[in-house]
């Protein structure tokens, strides 16, 4: 029997049935629905994690989100990474008149009409999203924050046939192969691992008929992957940093802190060159970042004198702190964490809430500072050569 979109496996006592979905399709939900009805397994695994499930099921609750925490705990990139996300999926779901992730919540409904276990079956996202920042340079993560926000704010619309085509990708990965091209390494955390730990929840799901629920790019990989053993644990760990970002991140502020000292006391007038080059770049560029963000003029004016100080610093960041100062002057409040999904499916809505405003200084700022480190640091050096 060929069942469109359906995998059937026979394996060590035990039948997985794999229904390959698209995150926005109505067809997907009531395929789900039908085959958890007609074969009433033991178990049905949903691609979620325990986060996901339950903003799926109870909502993003924006308004708990402490975002002085977030800036904080340096997670604003990653926050704004899942909004962008969010944003892309649940725009093209109202465009087709549906809610975003229907197939699983019609998974998690059926799971209980028909008295299954629900079992959760992805890795945390935080996690897959730390494996995959961690491997990317500046360069990288700025590629990544670009080519996500091009996706969001793209006015082309597209059909639910169209979207049917497009079954061989699920959203996050659609957005991110072209990128995953660029930077091959970023299919290892993506996808290749996912598809391990999804392939091992499902093994090991309770029951002799297991019904799986599956973005359908995920599917090639599961059935290889199922064939195997996979730990767990191993896949959940966020590997320790290397020390040479460190090294770097020391050794160049230390390198530029010397041949300015050092020009201060050959030649006093280059040393007072190079150190306003040095604030002037620096600064600008982060103030720049955080008021192409539009931030208040003390936000601006707060990555610009912090920008010149914590480039020297690897620890800090001029972003964290126009954030955080846009934070206290212009708090969010209660409406704009209750808006905050629907305001990121346009541009405009970015820049108006201010919760997202936020997340985007801390950003362009970080971004601003990085880039004036490069070209002030350069104009040090070249100081230097010209009064050896």
């Amino acid at each position: 029997m060929v069942e469109e979109n359906i995998t059937r496996i026979e394996m060590n006592g035990k039948e997985y049935i794999l229904i390959g979905t698209a995150h926005v399709s109505k067809h997907s939900a009531e395929q789900v629905k039908e085959v958890i009805e007609a074969e009433r397994p033991d178990s049905v695994c949903v691609e979620l994690d325990e986060q996901r499930y339950q903003t799926i099921t109870e909502g993003s609750k924006w308004q708990e989100m402490d975002i002085i925490q977030v800036i904080k705990e340096k997670r604003a990139s990653l926050l704004l990474m899942n909004l962008a996300i969010s944003s892309f999926q649940n725009r093209m779901a109202k465009e087709l008149g549906i809610k975003a992730g229907q197939e699983m919540i019609q998974g998690i409904d059926s799971a209980k009409e028909v008295g299954a276990n629900l079992v959760l079956a992805d890795r945390n996202i935080q996690i897959t999203f730390s494996r995959i920042w961690g491997n990317l340079g500046l360069k990288g993560k700025a590629i990544l924050l670009s080519q996500i926000i091009t996706s969001i704010f793209s006015k082309d619309s597209i059909s639910e046939e169209e979207l049917e085509k497009l079954k061989e990708q699920d959203t996050i990965n659609a957005m991110l192969n072209e990128f995953t091209e660029t930077f091959p390494r970023l299919k290892k955390p993506l996808i290749d691992e996912r598809d391990q730990y999804l392939a091992q929840k499902i093994k090991e799901a309770p029951g002799e008929k297991i019904v799986a629920v599956l973005g359908a790019a995920h599917v090639p990989g599961i059935i290889e992957e199922l064939k195997k053993d996979h730990d767990l644990k191993k896949l959940r760990e966020i590997p320790p940093k290397s020390n040479w970002p460190k090294v770097i991140g020391w050794s160049i502020p230390i390198l530029i802190l010397a041949i300015i000292v050092y020009t201060f006391v050959a030649n006093p007038t280059a040393g007072f060159a190079q150190t306003v080059s040095w604030i002037l770049w620096n600064g600008s560029l982060s103030a720049l970042g955080a008021a192409i963000a539009m931030g208040h003029p003390l936000t601006i004016l707060t990555a610009f004198i912090a920008a010149p100080i914590t480039s020297l610093n690897p620890l800090l960041a001029a972003g964290w702190f126009a954030g955080l100062a846009q934070a206290y002057i212009r708090r969010p409040s209660v409406k704009d964490f209750e808006t905050l999904s629907e305001d990121v499916f346009s541009l405009k809505g970015f820049w108006r809430n201010k919760v997202s405003r936020i997340l985007l200084i801390v950003v362009l700022a970080n971004l601003g500072s990085s880039l004036g480190t490069f070209i002030g640091g350069a104009d040090v050096i070249r100081v230097f050569i010209e009064n050896l």
